[in-house]
């Protein structure tokens, strides 16, 4: 099986790669052309072919929960994060609720289409090293969500978890963002298997991954300190995970 993952992990890295250039070009199209809302279409277009373009690596995806987000507020996605394979889906299937990421800074430079989407579409930026600036782009992410009713995409674990378990979550981002934007919901999501498609390092990348992504019943901030919401959202995240 193994053998059979370089061969076929090539041809999926030519694909992934033509996909980012092909949608960096409709990207910046459709931005200054059409404006956030076109861009926004492109984006969605483009993480399915990124998504898709996995099922040459034998990968299959389930999805559930959907149904359980409410509309027409402000919502926080609290999602475990296993790879860097998670965030295509992941934009996919939330992209109704116009999702927004928290990423680090460097990657908002030269990689095709990802810097691009990072730096229009309305995501935030952090320096790690400089808390400051990193609390001040969550603390405008926040209002963003908070007026616009859209939503935020929030890994607690900081960095992707390489064997599938649950990592400590920090608390910060979690605070800053419900302090700005009260009346945000947290809708928690467990994220599954999405690791092993790496689990030889990024080449060559493993066949027959089953990616699942589960969404849980929302969680009203009301009448919960920070610490109390970060410990429920974790524990109902991690009774979803299949390898605890």
């Amino acid at each position: 099986m193994k053998i059979l993952a370089y061969p076929l992990s090539v041809i999926f890295y030519l694909v992934f790669g033509l996909i980012l250039v092909i949608f960096h070009v409709i990207q910046w199209l459709a931005y200054n052309l059409g404006g956030y809302h076109a861009h926004h279409k492109a984006v969605k277009a483009m993480d399915w072919s990124i998504f898709q373009s996995t099922r040459i690596l034998g990968t299959s995806y389930h999805f559930s929960g959907r149904e359980k987000i409410p509309k027409a507020v402000p919502l926080i996605f609290v999602s475990n994060h296993q790879s860097m394979f998670d965030i295509p889906p992941l934009e996919w299937y939330l992209s109704s609720f116009h999702p927004k990421f928290i990423s680090k800074i460097e990657l908002g430079k030269g990689i095709p289409s990802v810097s691009y989407n990072l730096k229009k579409g309305g995501s935030v930026l952090i320096d790690r090293s400089d808390s400051k600036q990193a609390l001040s782009e969550i603390k405008k992410l926040a209002k963003y969500i908070e007026i616009h009713h859209r939503s935020a995409i929030l890994f607690p674990e900081g960095t992707r978890s390489r064997n599938g378990k649950l990592k400590r979550f920090h608390e910060n981002g979690l605070k800053v963002l419900t302090k700005y934007s009260p009346n945000a919901i947290i809708v928690p999501i467990t994220i599954n298997n999405s690791w092993e498609l790496l689990k030889y390092g990024s080449f060559p990348l493993s066949l027959g991954t089953k990616f699942k992504l589960e969404i849980h019943e929302p969680i009203s901030t009301k009448g919960m300190t920070s610490e109390e919401l970060i410990e429920n959202v974790r524990t109902v995240i991690l009774s979803g995970l299949n390898n605890q």
